[in-house]
């Protein structure tokens, strides 16, 4: 999610790519940040926007313009350096602040004032989740709950596993499919449901 630019995204056709990871290394002066490959052919994948998602994409690039315009030069601009292996093949890019034109990016999820933080932008929301709210989640668990939701109310386990990004769908059902207190309730009812309750009148 992190490592998703406004080139990955297609507000006119609805999709969103998703063609990358971000990851952070050795923190340096010109930047910590950088973008890979997925990991593996399976996670390179087509998410369609939804009409809440597309809204608050709009509504988030929009406001992100007049960020620019209110911090002007101070706003931060990023560019990508191409990083290769000792036999001279593209393994990386590392994001650079920098306002170059060529090479660059713009990120998604970013500070008021530009700054790319990658996963970090996440820290202190989930910081008062744990602490103040005392719920206890991680970011990536919300796939987890996306899954169970999707699969709850219909949706195919191969159709979520796909948007997930998983090739076998064992790896959603095994790992992201939660049992809730509900679902057991729910399976309790439905075999009630099935046989004739009638029955029990009679003793």
């Amino acid at each position: 999610m992190f490592a998703l630019s406004w080139d990955d995204i297609d507000l006119e056709r609805r999709i969103i790519k998703i063609n990358k990871t971000v990851y952070a290394k050795d923190k340096v002066e010109s930047g910590r940040w950088y973008l890979g490959t997925t990991k593996t052919s399976g996670s390179s994948r087509k998410i369609y926007i939804c009409d809440t998602l597309y809204y608050v994409l709009l509504n988030f690039k929009k406001l992100q313009t007049e960020y620019k315009k209110e911090y002007g030069k101070m706003y931060k601009q990023y560019t990508l350096k191409e990083v290769k292996n000792k036999y001279g093949r593209l393994v990386e890019y590392k994001i650079i602040e920098s306002n170059c034109k060529s090479n660059k990016i713009e990120m998604v999820f970013i500070r008021n004032n530009g700054t790319y933080a990658g996963t970090d932008i996440i820290k202190y929301p989930f910081k008062i989740i744990h602490k103040e709210l005392g719920i206890a989640c991680r970011f990536y668990d919300l796939r987890g709950s996306f899954a169970t939701i999707s699969l709850r109310n219909g949706c195919e386990i191969k159709d979520i596993a796909k948007i997930l990004g998983h090739k076998r769908i064992e790896t959603t059902r095994n790992y992201y499919i939660t049992s809730t207190k509900e679902d057991t309730i729910k399976v309790s009812k439905v075999v009630e449901e099935k046989i004739n309750i009638k029955i029990v009148d009679k003793f």
